[in-house]
């Protein structure tokens, strides 16, 4: 189990072919690469899963590959078994309530040996385990704009992306608001590292093995583009996201899970709508156990372990059942009006922001 999702394996994944799976999503949530917090949000499994299903098909209609193979349907009586008695996977469409599972084919994930400070983590070992049917070990990050807090905004300058010509911004100093970039941004971080990390293009170019960086930066900015096309036609600002992928027999393809409010982050008429929502909660008002955070996040950096969570002197507070139910309604709304139908019985989304807002 992933901190948010469960993961079954129908047929394992091999050497020379592709498996099959499912993702089951739970209410789970996670904050600041905690894991799991003590908490659940309900409705947050079925929104993730129907956004997902329904980027994965639009991707698909686009001739952009990916590892989706439909979504099971949780309508009692409506599901057919295919021949290994698992449901088979029918298009979001056919799903008569708001889908929980979603069948993917599987690819391999080799473990990825930490060697201590020195040494770091031995990717090569990884792609020996993997040979050429693997989950690239990384995320690819695609950037429409600049919030306010980017990490972005530490690592580079706005002439490095051609915002000086915009007589508002200076070629050395990010204003004090969000800024659109000219074009989109495609970065590489690190996916199985205990902390992640963002990387050169030479450093991304080693960690992905037989992939090849340049198809993952053109493959993310396709995923970019179709994503922010239905979130403009939604009524959405797509402002960033990531993509992870599997690279099997020389073809790369969409994996996990694309364009969420979990691995994205959006605005609905200048408001944010994305699990920001809860990091911003837990700044206001846990900062003790987000600065304990921090602290074990960098105290990890000259150990033997690289697990820095062993290191965290306090746990995260449960949110009050207020928050609780805003966030689970602004999750909901949010995939209503995304995917263009009423999956849940919720306020529509101005309301379910207004109710955020007052958090």
């Amino acid at each position: 189990m992933t901190s948010v999702k469960e993961f079954r394996v129908d047929e394992p994944a091999t050497a020379d072919s592709l498996g099959r799976g499912r993702f089951v999503f739970t209410d789970a949530y996670s904050v600041f690469d905690w894991g799991q917090m003590p908490d659940a949000i309900p409705r947050k499994g079925a929104s993730l899963c129907a956004m997902g299903a329904f980027n994965f098909e639009l991707l698909e209609d686009e001739g952009v590959p990916t590892h989706y193979r439909g979504v099971v349907d949780p309508g009692e009586g409506t599901e057919v078994e295919d021949g290994d008695g698992e449901p088979e996977p029918v298009p979001l469409a056919d799903a008569s309530a708001p889908p929980t599972e979603m069948a993917i084919d599987l690819t391999q994930v080799p473990d990825l040996p930490y060697e201590g400070p020195e040494a770091g983590y031995d990717y090569d070992a990884f792609h020996a385990a993997g040979g050429t049917n693997y989950l690239v070990p990384l995320e690819v990050v695609f950037r429409n704009r600049v919030p306010v807090g980017s990490s972005l905004r530490r690592r580079a300058e706005p002439a490095d992306f051609g915002l000086d010509a915009d007589p508002d911004v200076a070629a050395d100093e990010w204003p004090d608001e969000p800024v659109d970039l000219p074009e989109p941004v495609v970065e590489f971080s690190t996916k199985y590292e205990e902390q992640d990390r963002y990387l050169t293009r030479s450093e991304a170019d080693r960690i992905a093995g037989a992939a090849d960086v340049d198809a993952l930066e053109s493959l993310a900015l396709d995923v970019n583009r179709v994503v922010t096309e239905r979130a403009e036609a939604a009524g959405f600002a797509h402002e960033d996201g990531k993509i992870e992928c599997l690279y099997a027999d020389g073809e790369l393809r969409v994996a996990d899970v694309v364009g969420t409010f979990d691995e994205n982050r959006f605005s609905y008429g200048g408001r944010g709508i994305s699990k920001e929502v809860v990091r911003q909660w837990y700044k206001a008002n846990d900062p003790e156990w987000v600065e304990a955070v921090t602290e074990a996040k960098a105290s990890v950096a000259e150990r033997e372990i690289d697990d820095w969570r062993e290191l965290c002197e306090r746990d995260p507070e449960p949110l009050p059942s207020a928050v609780v139910d805003a966030v689970s309604e602004l999750y909901a709304a949010g995939t209503n009006a995304y995917t263009g139908r009423e999956w849940f019985d919720v306020p529509d989304i101005e309301s379910a922001l207004d109710a955020a807002d007052d958090l």
